[in-house]
């Protein structure tokens, strides 16, 4: 009788802990559901406006010779990418809203971005697209190359490309800064791509400028990423159509 009682017990206990693991799962359902509510539509009759320049204050470190010859496939530039400036301009630097913005879901670019595999070396060098939009990988050489991404939050993944051969398309489907991209073929070439959750992101050019388009407005903490420099942030304060400059400056 004794045994028939702790049976009887133990399965109203298990009975509970089950109801009560499934309420739990039932809790956590909203959060996520509220992640995935779309942002809501900017005005444009009250959108704002953040731009700005990084510069490199000082002379930039002399670019390291990159040996390509073991590869007759490879041409064009041989020095190292890591940092670019001309006349004081900072090349390749992320520029996003790191903190501000409300919560909500963005629909990706359905344009694809290009990126070339071109003298060896990825073209461009730093990039940027929205969770799910499609990137496109270009062999545009006379040899194998080897497109390897190394994330911290996406799936990992190592496809080779032939010359000549159809664009390799993918996209990645969750948030990540500064992700490495390899080529397994030719060790000095790499980059970096960073897959962001909504559109309020840039990259500099040669001339360093940056703009941030159609923003809310708001408060928001701006950051300005760059691979061998590190990171600076600004916070901002933008009005209805306002038009801000915000301008970085690193020190080699």
């Amino acid at each position: 009788m004794l045994h028939k009682y702790s049976c009887s017990i133990l399965t109203v206990v298990l009975a509970l802990s089950i109801t009560s693991c499934s309420g739990n799962r039932t809790n956590e359902s909203p959060a996520s559901t509220q992640s995935q509510i779309k942002a809501a539509a900017v005005d444009t009759a009250t959108a704002a406006t953040i731009s700005g320049t990084v510069t490199l204050d000082g002379a930039p470190p002399p670019p390291h010779a990159i040996d390509m010859s073991n590869d007759p496939g490879c041409k064009g530039q041989n020095e190292s990418e890591q940092i670019v400036a001309d006349g004081g301009r900072l090349a390749n630097v992320l520029v996003y809203v790191k903190s501000g913005l409300a919560p909500g879901a963005y629909d990706p670019p359905k344009q694809a971005i290009n990126i070339k595999q071109e003298g060896c070396r990825y073209v461009p060098h730093v990039a940027a697209v929205m969770v799910g939009q499609p990137v496109q990988f270009e062999d545009d050489d006379q040899t194998l190359h080897n497109i390897h991404p190394t994330p911290k939050n996406n799936p990992e993944w190592n496809q080779s490309q032939m010359p000549n051969t159809p664009l390799l398309e993918k996209a990645f489907s969750k948030p990540e800064l500064m992700m490495p991209i390899k080529c397994n073929q030719h060790p000095w070439m790499h980059m970096y791509l960073s897959v962001f959750s909504n559109p309020y992101f840039a990259v500099t050019g040669k001339d360093g400028n940056f703009t941030l388009p159609n923003l809310p407005p708001g408060t928001y903490t701006i950051a300005a990423v760059q691979e061998k420099l590190g990171e600076k942030t600004q916070t901002v304060t933008v009005g209805p159509r306002g038009s801000t400059s915000l301008n970085f400056s690193y020190q080699p």
